[in-house]
């Protein structure tokens, strides 16, 4: 038991939770805001589901803002046009994400390389230009607005008042650790270790015996699928969804989290990489407007001297089960 406990305690992902838990109660010590914190939350949860797809699939998409997009006018139809609430229309914006993500994987699941990476960029400008054009379904230009966070709870019981960004941002921390959790299991069961023997060695890894259409279209939709629940809860955090969240330039965001945080090497890299992204673009801006260029120097500096991210220089490589790409045993 006490062993067990010890082995616990040394995990990361208690203490990820942990920190998490207090900081709506750090970020005023240093002159943030809670809004800030669901931010990291929220693109945390897109970073981690995009990683299936590059960090342990190997698979560069350029194209996953269009998904996490889909996720956020999901939800703003399903709540002003069929269903007020919460569950359901986030539920909507999950399966949205996922559905898409399936249709766009049969084009890509036998596609690689610099062929995959540009049909995602065209996918994802196609559902931009949607997006942008069909007024009477995601309003155009003008986006969707009057997307409310209403009251979860029990009708005639109680209410928890979502309008409160410390509520939601709680809200959102519970559906954070419930991600965090299934995408340590896909990654880490034998389905995960196959997607890293994918990304290893594609042509081996087929030889003996994976699909690896298959494979990577599951990996692909999964992505999608969690992309569709950070988008649903990015529109209840803004109150409406906007065709800017399916430009391009989203996808680049979330590809410069995984590799700032070390996500190619490190589960958590992700999660670091998206705060360091949230909080040094709201630092920057507040006094510059120029504040991408300085971003983006940043990023050169990382990419140059810690290419494998910033947690590499706290953590080894996690193993990789060479076995399933050599054939041989550990």
């Amino acid at each position: 038991m006490k062993r067990s406990i010890l082995r616990a305690t040394r995990h990361p992902i208690p203490w990820v939770f942990l920190f998490f838990l207090v900081l709506p109660y750090l970020l005023p010590l240093v002159g943030g805001y809670t809004y800030l914190g669901v931010e990291v939350l929220i693109w945390s949860i897109f970073a981690l589901g995009f990683n299936i797809l590059l960090g342990y699939t190997g698979l560069p998409s350029f194209g996953h803002g269009a998904f996490f997009g889909i996720g956020a006018f999901a939800l703003g139809i399903v709540q002003l046009r069929l269903v007020q609430g919460m569950w359901i229309p986030i539920l909507a914006g999950t399966l949205a994400g996922a559905f898409f993500g399936a249709l766009v994987g049969l084009f890509l699941a036998k596609k690689r390389g610099i062929y995959f990476a540009l049909l995602t960029i065209a996918f994802s400008q196609m559902f931009w230009f949607v997006s942008w054009g069909w007024d009477s379904m995601t309003g155009g230009e003008d986006g969707l607005a009057g997307i409310n966070r209403l009251p979860i709870g029990l009708p005639g019981l109680f209410g928890i008042d979502m309008e409160n960004v410390l509520h939601f941002y709680y809200f959102v921390y519970f559906l954070f650790i419930l991600c965090t959790l299934l995408i340590w299991i896909i990654v880490h069961s034998p389905f995960g270790r196959t997607l890293q023997a994918i990304r290893y060695n594609e042509v081996r890894a087929g030889s003996i015996g994976y699909n690896i259409a298959l494979y990577k279209w599951i990996s692909f939709t999964l992505s999608c699928a969690f992309s569709g629940l950070a988008g649903s809860l990015y529109a209840l955090l803004r109150n409406a969804a906007f065709s800017d969240v399916m430009h391009w330039t989203q996808s680049g965001n979330v590809i410069m989290m995984v590799l700032l945080g070390g996500g190619l090497t490190n589960f958590f890299g992700p999660i670091l990489g998206s705060g360091v992204f949230i909080v040094l673009r709201d630092l920057f801006s507040a006094h510059t407007e120029h504040w991408l260029l300085i971003y983006g120097l940043l990023f050169m500096c990382v990419i140059i001297f810690i290419p494998e991210g910033i947690l590499s220089l706290f953590k080894k490589k996690e193993p990789v089960e060479e076995s399933l790409v050599s054939g041989k045993k550990r």
